[in-house]
């Protein structure tokens, strides 16, 4: 079984900042494409950025210049580096590994901002 395991939610301000962390197996981080959705409450997931092999990164056009996301090949994780915070970005914070059709999710960790 395959583990995908994220840390780093919690509870911001707007226009705070916040990092998402994801571990992977080696073999599924260096293969597959990593990437994080994110689900608000009552909406369908969406895709928030993407990250391959060869460092080339995609984001939604609602978080584009206010997110990023990282690899750190020696931990085998995928980060996602928020900043500028809104409450529209409140949601369940999901690392998700493509190859094909194949994909592993985590669990999810929730992203609340919120005065």
């Amino acid at each position: 079984q395959v583990q995908l395991v994220e840390s780093g939610g919690g509870l911001v301000q707007p226009g705070g900042s916040l990092t998402l962390s994801c571990a992977a197996p080696g073999n599924i981080f260096r293969s597959y494409i990593m990437a994080w959705y994110r689900q608000a409450p009552g909406k369908q997931r969406e895709l928030v950025a993407t990250i391959v092999n060869n460092g080339n990164t995609n984001y939604a056009d609602s978080v584009n210049g206010r997110f990023t996301i990282s690899k750190d090949n020696p931990k085998n994780s995928v980060s996602l580096h928020m900043n500028s915070l809104k409450p529209d970005d409140t949601a369940v914070y999901y690392c998700n590994a493509r190859f094909v059709n194949i994909n592993y999710w985590g669990k999810g960790t929730l992203v609340t901002v919120s005065s």
